[in-house]
Parts: C-alpha cells; structure tokens; sequence
C-alpha cells in the first residue's frame, strides 16, 4: 500500500491553477491483543506488522519476538490482531490505564520517569560513539525518505550500527509510529541495538526516549531540538541525547563525555 496519495489542489500566486499534489495518507489502525481492542494508532499504511510489534516493545507487552505468535493484518482492514505464545500474560487494566494516562498528559515529570524506568531498565553507561558516524547520518536518513520527497508530510525514524551505516528507515505520518516501526523491524529480525543509535527527522520528545530506551538504544538523536523532559529522562535511562545533528555541528545534551 502506497504512503501517499493524489489530490486535487489549488494553487495560488504560481500563477494560481488547479492540478493535483501528493499528500502522506493517515489512517487508523486497531491493534487488538488477544481479543481485546487496546489502541487506535493513526499512521502511515505500509510496515503494519513492524508497527504493531513496536508498540508491543515500547509498551512493555513483549520484550521478544518469542512473545509474539502471530500478527493477522488480513482479518479484518485496518485491523491488526495480535496473538500472543502461550503463557505470555498481559494486565490489560492496567496497559488501558497508561495509554489513557500518557495520551491525556496525566503522567508528567519526575514521576513519569520513575514509571517507565520501572519497566524498561536503565541502560549501563559502557557505549562511546564517534562524531563522525553521527555526523553522516542525517544525509543517509534523508536520501532514504522516499514518500517524504514526493509530500514533505512524514517523519522518519532510522536505526545505524556504531560506525553509522544505516540498518533500516521507516517513514509515517507520526513521529511515535516511524520510531515504532524500525524498533518493530529490530524486533522481529532479531538485531541486537545495544551498540547502535537512532536518528529522527524533528524534535525528541519524552515519549520518543522511552520508545528508545525499551529497545535499549544507547544514543537518541534528533535532526532537531529535545523537549526538556527528554534531557531529564535521558539523565535517569543512561542514554545519550543529541539535538541538532545537522552536520557539521551537533548539541550533545547528555553524555557528552562518550561523544569522540
């Protein structure tokens, strides 16, 4: 399924005519765990099943591709039923409970902190990174961001291994959901990002560092600036944070001391 679509658009002052434009297609996807109906993500069609198998990590529902059974993206349109392997148990209560907290800002500060750092571990401080392979990432990001060169309407989330080769990009209409979609596609094909870092296309928000750290990437970096509850859970999770990779410069936020 194509990520964008053509519409009919007016365009004024070019001189001012009528022709059709690209536009990212948005539509929702319902992601049911064993019967029970837990989110509606408003994305990007294409990479469904990275992108259920995503939020199921940052959700703290699976921590292994073992976990999963199987992903139906064919039951139903719109639709992705997750089967889980036997034995694996979910409190759901309490899974509705925090979607419903984090989508409304009822969590917030130091306490939102504590709370995802309950689940997904900190990170160990051992990881060191070279300027020069965070310096070449952005072009590597950009040259892949296929659909955003035909709309400018989508973020892009890539992953790189330690010396900057870039091991896979998704692109979507949400910043929460390209991120969710390659730690899904690390997920599902077993790669390791322990010694790896990640690159987004805007800003780093809080929730963006805690999706990384339930991959345990070790470095989060951001084509823009990070909020400052970003730099706060940074300081907690043991993740280096960089804003405004834009080479040939760079803010290093936290850890800069690992930063060569």
């Amino acid at each position: 399924m194509r990520g964008d679509k053509d519409v009919e658009v007016r365009r004024i002052g070019q001189p001012e005519r009528a022709s059709a434009d690209r536009v990212a297609v948005e539509e929702p996807l319902q992601l049911v765990v064993e019967g029970h109906a837990v989110a509606v993500l408003m994305r990007t069609p294409g990479h469904d099943e990275e992108l259920a198998a995503g939020f199921l990590l940052t959700e703290g529902i699976v921590s292994s591709p073992r976990e999963i059974s199987r992903i139906d993206l064919e039951a139903k349109d719109n639709h992705a039923l997750v089967f889980l392997a036997e034995g694996v148990t979910v409190d759901f209560e309490r899974l509705t409970r925090h979607l419903f907290s984090a989508s409304s800002c009822g969590l917030c500060g130091k306490a939102t902190i504590e709370a995802i750092t309950s689940v997904h571990e900190a990170l160990g401080e051992g990881a060191r990174f070279k300027v020069d392979a965070l310096l070449r990432a952005p072009d590597a990001l950009r040259a892949g961001q296929d659909t955003f060169e035909h709309t400018g309407g989508l973020h892009a989330s890539g992953v790189f291994d330690a010396e900057g080769n870039l091991l896979a990009l998704r692109e979507d209409v949400g910043r929460h959901n390209a991120l969710d979609k390659v730690l899904g596609w690390a997920l599902l094909e077993s790669v390791d990002l322990a010694h790896g870092f990640v690159l987004m296309s805007g800003r780093v928000s809080f929730e963006l560092m805690q999706k990384a750290l339930a991959g345990r990437i070790p470095l989060v970096a951001g084509i823009s600036a990070p909020s400052s509850l970003a730099v706060e859970f940074a300081e907690t999770s043991g993740q280096i944070l960089v804003g405004f990779l834009r080479p040939p410069r760079m803010n290093v936020y936290v850890g800069g001391e690992r930063v060569e």
